[in-house]
């Protein structure tokens, strides 16, 4: 979880001599992403909108002033990097937990180590949550009192929007940095380092870098990998320059990145959402395709198809819930690739159905309407009445029972509380089934009116909206 500075102390030097000979053998192993990783602030690529002169982190380094943080971006582009630049260049102890992999008990070492290191300096020890957004929402919150004593320099990084999937309370307390994916200008400054550590001398031709760039979609770390296995390759060969056909050789079948929480996932699911809406299968079935092909969780998407079918199709055809609640059941059970076709049946139906948004223009209304309004008595006869005393004092005298009523509809009855009599939030939209629906209010409304004229019914104002 932690760096040596946590760790167990080696027994005696020779011990050291041995760790630092393995060490050296293991960093002849790593990944050339990993060997490539900045030691200074100057070695970072990319994010010059924050590291720039005179831009927020930058500022951060040269004052030497460590803040908590949240580091939004997609991955490669440098977040744990940033983290680890940070601790150093503060002279604080790094702890590294990771959401997918660490839970309470983590958390719970980490705040006890940062309280020895307190303890014994004075200082505060900065943690870095990766992938921040994986922990539970009460995980989070254990953070809080200790970024709040100053106990932690807190540094979240993630991949989703933190304002939907960090704790509001930490998100107040962090200043929120987004990163950018790197550029073909970035990658052009990192070629050569790559390069120089892995086969020096070796040239790749501009097709070749044009592939690699289009490949890497904006990952440093996509990048480096690809241009190792490209060297490798190279190498064997005795070859001076990676041609395209090489680097089509070296590399595995290499999907676009799909990055949930980043600016590329929101862009497709906006995109697919709004192609439903628009009414347009074929591009609502492509932005689909592209999430899933892109590595998107299909039940993810399910879960979308069923808010496009309450919040744009809604009572204009009711039939578009269902298929998408079956869609997501269906591929919970069938699995990929077959339970895809679930989804893809869903998405079309959604986009031909018919459209409507009244439910949410008027759950919308009401809702404004009651923030704003008075706490209003329920009327007494629609109150229940489980008890004798209720009973007595008045709870449900007067109410009528619509099955006992024709065509069960009991003509002149008031719903709402007393002063909203005439108060109208739902209008249906003239589709699908909501031709019906209006056809219907039309219908009781006249039922009330003409109970209303002969006196009947309950009669509380004079005048109906």
């Amino acid at each position: 979880m932690s760096e040596d500075l946590f760790g167990d102390l080696l027994a005696d030097s020779s011990q050291k001599a041995k760790c630092s000979q393995h060490h050296a053998v293991n960093v002849q192993m790593q990944p050339l992403a990993e060997r490539l990783r900045p030691k200074t602030l100057d070695e970072v690529v990319g994010q010059r909108h924050l590291l720039g002169p005179g831009k927020p982190l930058r500022i951060a380094f040269d004052e030497g002033r460590p803040h908590s943080m949240i580091l939004w971006g997609p991955p490669g582009v440098g977040k744990t990097t940033l983290a680890r630049l940070m601790a150093k260049a503060f002279h604080l102890p790094f702890i590294a937990i990771s959401a997918v992999l660490s839970g309470v008990k983590e958390i719970r070492e980490a705040v006890e180590a940062a309280q020895r290191h307190m303890d014994e300096t004075g200082e505060s020890t900065l943690v870095f949550v990766d992938e921040v957004h994986r922990f539970s929402k009460s995980q989070q919150d254990a953070f809080l009192p200790h970024v709040e004593s100053g106990l932690f320099v807190f540094i979240g990084a993630t991949t989703e929007n933190p304002s939907f999937e960090v704790n509001s309370a930490l998100l107040s307390r962090s200043a929120t940095y987004v990163l950018e994916s790197l550029t073909a200008d970035d990658f052009e400054i990192l070629l050569p380092r790559a390069v120089e550590a892995e086969a020096p001398g070796l040239v790749f031709s501009k097709e070749a870098k044009d592939i690699l760039f289009n490949l890497a979609d904006g990952d440093a770390r996509r990048f480096l990998n690809a241009v190792e296995l490209a060297c490798h390759l190279a190498t064997d060969r005795k070859l001076k320059e990676v041609d395209a056909d090489l680097l089509r050789q070296s590399l595995p079948a290499t999907l676009r990145r799909f990055d949930k929480g980043g600016e590329n996932f929101y862009d497709l699911i906006s995109a697919l959402h709004k192609s439903v809406r628009g009414s347009d299968p074929d591009a609502a079935l492509y932005w689909m395709t592209r999430m899933l092909v892109g590595g998107c969780d299909p039940l993810y998407i399910c879960r979308r198809v069923i808010r496009m079918a309450t919040e744009d199709i809604g009572l204009a055809d009711p039939r578009a819930l269902e298929i998408a609640l079956n869609a997501a059941q269906a591929f919970e059970r069938l699995g990929s690739p077959e339970g895809e076709l679930a989804i893809a049946n869903a998405v079309v139906y959604c986009a031909i159905a018919p459209k409507s948004n009244s439910i949410e223009v008027a759950y919308n209304a009401v809702k404004s309407f009651v923030k704003k309004d008075a706490t209003r008595p329920v009327p007494l006869y629609l109150r229940n009445a489980p008890t004798k005393l209720m009973s007595e004092l008045g709870y449900s005298h007067g109410y009528r029972y619509a099955h006992d009523e024709p065509d069960a509809f009991a003509a002149g009855e008031i719903y709402l509380p007393e002063g909203l009599e005439n108060m109208k939030w739902y209008y249906p939209r003239p589709r699908g089934l909501e031709i019906k629906i209006a056809e219907k209010l039309e219908r009781l409304k006249a039922l009330n009116r003409q109970a209303w004229a002969k006196g009947e019914g309950r009669i509380r104002t004079k005048k109906e909206k």
